[in-house]
């Protein structure tokens, strides 16, 4: 049986918008009208194909998702469709022949088909939560209802070239700590089965007392090739079992809790998450949107549980008569200068703008700690490195001066 979504009014005259399954669009006719439905719109769902020939494997891969670069080009020109006065549904079905992606070009498609339906906008793209999320669906809601969609696209557009540049840097600071990290292990990978087992085989022939060093690195190689296959399921059995409790909501929620603790990067994080919060709330507001719900749509946003949690004792300290002030004080998340500004905020009756300044304070913020971040971790990974030459020197060259000494004394 096919799914299909319909409008329709029932006895009393109120329009009603729902799904039903049939066999066909007559036989769901037929099974409205015997529930007293008189149907004014039929559009039958798209399944979307599931024989391996439909596949996509970009599709595959990406989980149906979108990059935020084909959004941000995507809310760019909606921006000036919608500014320059073209019908949404034509504007939609000209997006269709210009998105990239796949994912996109099937959303758009399925929309569309829900706009000659009588859905509005928004509701069509709630059905796409994996492109289009809460805080993107709500501001369309709130320009559709105001009759600024050109302004709430505007805004997403501004919203998420912010997100992506945030990104951009986060990656490009990591990027020499990670490459230095992995040359470090290839490193000991290489030394421990290649290297050090020729010279242990040299001090085992020489029948030598070994010193702790050089027994400790002989040891790890041992290990090393001796277990390899052991160690290479350990790590396997390790990364499984964390990626299987990331996708549980206690194991979520403590990751996200520790992460945020993680010395040098810990803070980084966790301004960057406050600078998204900031931001995103600073636009719900400015758009309309109550303060509770703009906290709910909020908390959806900033990606991070712990912080969610956070954000929704907030919302819950508001609605039981707490100002916005009281209820930041009580979550802990902010310093006192961000209290100051929110405080400065709701006295003026400015919060949107205060807002928006504490999101360019925390930008800054994580500007200077992300430029700063190699400047930090270089000396634990040069320390780390000399640790490492020092075990290694130690373990080698000392038994072999020793052998030197003995045959010089000979």
């Amino acid at each position: 049986m096919a799914s299909f979504n319909y409008t329709g009014r029932n006895a009393s005259g109120s329009q009603i918008k729902d799904s039903i399954e049939a066999v066909n669009m007559d036989n769901a006719a037929e099974k409205l009208f015997t529930k007293g439905i008189t149907p004014t719109s039929i559009v039958e769902v798209q399944s979307g194909g599931n024989s391996p020939a439909s596949i996509d494997v970009f599709e595959l891969l990406n989980n149906g998702r979108v990059s935020l670069e084909e959004l941000i080009v995507f809310c760019r020109q909606m921006y000036a469709l919608m500014r320059s006065g073209v019908p949404i549904l034509r504007a939609i079905n000209g997006m269709v022949e210009s998105a990239n992606s796949t994912s996109l070009k099937k959303a758009l498609i399925d929309i569309g088909k829900q706009l000659e339906g009588g859905y509005t906008f928004s509701s069509a793209l709630n059905n796409h939560p994996k492109i289009f999320g809460h805080l993107f669906v709500s501001l369309i809601h709130v320009g559709e209802n105001t009759g600024q969609l050109d302004q709430s696209f505007l805004k997403l557009t501004t919203y998420l070239e912010r997100e992506l540049d945030t990104q951009k840097r986060i990656k490009a600071a990591l990027r020499y700590p990670s490459m230095v990290l992995i040359a470090i292990t290839a490193a000991i990978v290489i030394l421990n089965i290649f290297v050090i087992p020729t010279f242990a085989n040299m001090f085992s022939r020489l029948g030598a007392d070994l010193p702790f060093a050089t027994q400790l690195i002989i040891a790890s190689s041992n290990l090393f090739i001796n277990y390899w296959p052991h160690m290479l399921i350990g790590v396997f059995l390790v990364f499984f079992m964390i990626k299987k409790s990331l996708k549980t909501k206690k194991g979520r929620y403590h990751w996200d809790r520790r992460k945020i603790k993680i010395p040098i990067i810990g803070s980084i994080i966790e301004r960057s998450i406050l600078a998204r919060f900031s931001h995103s709330f600073a636009i719900v507001l400015k758009a309309g949107v109550p303060m509770t719900t703009g906290l709910t749509l909020v908390a959806d946003a900033v990606d991070n549980s712990y912080m969610q949690d956070k954000i929704s004792s907030m919302r819950k300290g508001i609605e039981s008569g707490d100002s916005l002030l009281r209820s930041a004080v009580a979550s802990a998340l902010f310093p006192p200068l961000v209290l100051q500004m929110i405080a400065v905020g709701e006295e003026t009756g400015r919060v949107d703008e205060l807002l928006a300044e504490v999101g360019d304070y925390y930008e800054r913020e994580v500007d200077y700690d992300l430029e700063t971040l190699t400047a930090r971790i270089e000396p634990i990974l040069l320390v780390f490195v000399a640790a490492m030459v020092l075990v290694l020197a130690l373990g080698i060259f000392t038994p072999m001066w020793d052998m030197a000494s003995a045959m010089q004394g000979r």
